[in-house]
């Protein structure tokens, strides 16, 4: 059985020391052992002609859920990168909404780890705008 080796402040923490860049852009909501769930605060540059958010955006979040979903369970392991991802877009989100990634971890191992993500507008999670699978390699 997997533990949590890292809570919500400590990957917040994580996030501002090691990507400064993008840490404002996401809040952890909630933490469990192989699940958790992030908001991305979305804001004008997330946005593509037409009004909505754009797939690059989209896939961050999914990326950055994963990532900070598999440090949970390994620790502070910056060196972690994505190796595989697949993702479907299946509608278009509203650009004046927050978007949630919902994640589970489905395999933790010594060298890999594959999560699996639902994306959708905030308030509307029973409409899925994306889904993804992403496989991260663990140093």
């Amino acid at each position: 059985m997997h533990e949590l080796k890292m809570d919500i402040d400590a990957l917040n923490a994580f996030l501002v020391s090691e990507f400064p860049q993008v840490a404002d852009d996401f809040e952890i909501e909630s933490l469990e052992t192989m699940r958790l769930r992030v908001r991305l605060r979305t804001r004008p540059a997330h946005l593509r002609p037409g009004g909505t958010v754009s797939g690059p955006t989209m896939f961050a979040l999914a990326d950055v859920a994963v990532y900070l979903a598999v440090l949970s369970l390994v620790g502070p392991k910056a060196l972690a990168v994505t190796t595989n991802c697949a993702i479907d877009f299946m509608r278009k989100p509203a650009a004046d909404l927050d978007l949630i990634a919902d994640v589970e971890i489905l395999k933790l191992g010594r060298s890999l780890a594959v999560g699996d993500v639902r994306l959708f507008g905030e308030g509307h999670e029973d409409r899925p705008v994306a889904r993804a699978s992403l496989t991260y390699s663990i140093p």
